[in-house]
């Protein structure tokens, strides 16, 4: 079996080595998010089964994926399971990699580019930055964090990303706050990375929530919490790229306002 990360969504941006298995597969298991529109392309003659999970409904129970990936490897086919961007990272690889080789399946791995650096960058946002931040944490917001959690997040400094966090945002936010996170840190909300209609949503933790009744950010997105968000107003868009030029000048003008 072979763990394919494909990347933040981008065709561009699965490496040579993940569309080579796929090219190989006789069999794909594939999630929601990441590169899906071309793997009748990358895959030709594969069977493909979508084992996509969307916020709150799992169609396949993670068990299920791991039965099926063991039992096509045990049939002498060559299994793809690709996920979006990397799949030790938060993608629940660990715990496929870990059923098939409990198996006596052998796994390769191909990481895969996390949508925790990539789609930040897709909208100028770079995570570290000189003499603005030299560390970031990447965590889940896919349950409330406890209190514990949330001084030690505030105590950590640097930039704070934030995976499957818009459903718990308002409690992430207020929470940053009663633990000493001052009012102006800026934070952004970067929606639907390296899409047509990706979107970026700026403010400061003092103002995000009334921002966010306004626009009503929905998953997939990615919030980056930091003096990092200040940044793009110093980049210039060299590829060309529409979506990065958007999403930079989308930056620039919340952050005037």
């Amino acid at each position: 079996m072979t763990l394919v990360g494909g990347g933040p969504g981008d065709a561009e941006l699965i490496t040579l080595a993940g569309r080579r298995a796929l090219a190989e597969a006789d069999v794909v298991l594939h999630d929601r998010l990441g590169p899906t529109d071309r793997i009748d392309e990358w895959a030709p003659g594969a069977e493909l089964i979508d084992v996509g999970k969307t916020p709150g409904h799992h169609a396949v129970p993670q068990r299920e994926i791991e039965r099926l990936l063991v039992a096509r490897a045990q049939e002498g086919l060559r299994v793809v399971r690709l996920k979006g961007g990397d799949p030790f990272v938060f993608g629940r690889g660990g715990e496929e990699v870990a059923a098939c080789r409990a198996a006596g399946v052998p796994v390769t791995v191909v990481p895969g580019v996390t949508s925790a650096v990539s789609v930040p960058g897709a909208a100028g946002i770079p995570v570290t930055h000189r003499e603005v931040s030299r560390a970031f944490t990447v965590v889940s917001g896919h349950v409330p964090f406890s209190e514990e959690e949330l001084g030690h997040l505030v105590g950590l400094g640097g930039t704070l990303v934030v995976l499957m966090g818009v459903g718990t945002l308002p409690h992430f936010v207020a929470g940053l706050r009663r633990h000493g996170m001052a009012a102006d840190m800026p934070i952004a909300i970067v929606e639907r990375g390296f899409s047509p209609s990706q979107r970026t949503t700026t403010s400061d933790l003092g103002g995000i929530l009334h921002r966010i009744a306004e626009v009503r950010p929905a998953s997939p997105a990615v919030i980056v919490v930091g003096e990092v968000v200040r940044v793009p107003e110093t980049f210039a868009c060299e590829d060309g790229r529409p979506e990065a030029s958007d999403a930079i000048a989308s930056v620039i003008a919340q952050l005037g306002t």
